[in-house]
C-alpha cells in the first residue's frame, strides 16, 4: 500500500514539474527566436540572457521528471521527443513574436507570474521544487526588471510607442486568465489561484504608471494546465525539435 502511495504522489510530483519545465521551455523557444530582431542590440543580449535563464529553470526541472518518471526518458526525450500535444505549458507564451511591444508584453505577464510563483515555490516541502524555484528568483527578479521597465518606457514613451504597447496589451490580456486556473495533481506545488492578486496588483500598477488602460470586458481564453494547447503550438514543438528527430540521440 506504501509503495503504491508513494508511486502516485511521484506522479502528481512529475505533471506539475513537466507543466513548470514546459513553461519555461516554450518562453526560452519564443525569445530564442526574437534574437537579431530587437531594436537595439544591447536588448538582443538581454534577450539571450533571459532565453538561456529559462532555459536552465527548463533542465531544473526536466531533470526532477526524469528521476521520477516511470518509463526512465531524460530530460532529452521530455523536451524534444514529445508530441506537441503533451505539452501542458500555458497558452499565453505559446503565442508567436510579432513586434517588440507584444513581446515585452508577453514576457512582462509571465514575469510578474513566475516571480511571485517562484517566491512561494521555494518554501515547499518537495525539496527539489523549491531547489529549482530559489535558484530561480534572482532570475526572476533581472527578467521581471527588464520587462516591466520596457512596458514603462513604451507605454509613457512616444504615441506611437504607446499605441503599440496598449495594442499588445489588448491582444494577450484574454489570455492571461488561464495562468490561475485550478491544477490537478499540485501535489507540494503552489495553488495558482494564490497568484492572481498579487499579479493583478503588480501588473494594474505598472499599467497605470505606464498610462496605459488595464482591459476591460475582453472575453477571456479558457485552457490551462493540459489543454490541447493553441494554434502555434504544434509548429513552434516541431522546429524546435527538428534536429534531434533528424539527429536521433544528440544531447543538450
Amino acid at each position: 500500500m506504501k509503495a503504491q502511495e508513494e508511486v502516485a504522489l511521484d506522479s502528481v510530483s512529475m505533471k506539475y514539474a513537466l507543466g513548470l519545465a514546459d513553461d519555461c521551455l516554450v518562453m526560452a523557444q519564443r525569445l530564442g527566436a526574437y534574437v537579431s530582431f530587437a531594436p537595439e542590440l544591447e536588448i538582443d543580449m538581454a534577450i539571450s540572457n533571459i532565453a538561456l535563464d529559462l532555459l536552465g529553470q527548463a533542465r531544473g526541472f526536466y531533470s526532477y521528471c526524469s528521476e521520477l518518471d516511470s518509463e526512465g526518458r531524460s530530460e532529452d526525450d521530455f523536451a524534444m521527443l514529445r508530441d506537441p500535444s503533451e505539452f501542458r505549458s500555458h497558452l499565453l507564451l505559446e503565442q508567436p513574436n510579432t513586434d517588440f511591444a507584444y513581446v515585452v508584453a508577453r514576457q512582462f505577464f509571465f514575469d510578474v507570474f513566475q516571480k511571485e510563483l517562484f517566491e512561494r515555490l521555494s518554501g515547499s516541502q518537495d525539496l527539489r521544487l523549491a531547489a529549482v524555484a530559489k535558484k530561480g528568483m534572482r532570475e526572476a527578479d533581472y527578467h521581471l526588471d527588464f520587462s516591466q521597465s520596457w512596458v514603462l518606457r513604451l507605454g509613457d514613451g512616444t504615441p506611437t510607442s504607446r499605441n503599440r504597447m496598449q495594442a499588445a496589451v489588448d491582444a494577450l490580456w484574454p489570455f492571461t486568465s488561464a495562468l490561475f486556473q485550478p491544477e490537478e495533481g499540485l501535489g507540494d506545488g503552489i495553488d495558482p489561484g494564490l497568484l492572481e492578486g498579487p499579479w493583478r496588483k503588480v501588473v494594474t500598477a505598472t499599467l497605470d504608471v505606464a498610462t496605459l488602460d488595464v482591459p476591460g470586458g475582453l472575453a477571456q481564453e479558457r485552457g490551462g494546465r493540459g489543454a490541447s494547447g493553441s494554434q502555434h503550438r504544434a509548429a513552434m514543438i516541431e522546429e524546435m525539435q527538428e534536429i534531434q528527430r533528424a539527429y536521433p540521440g544528440l544531447e543538450w
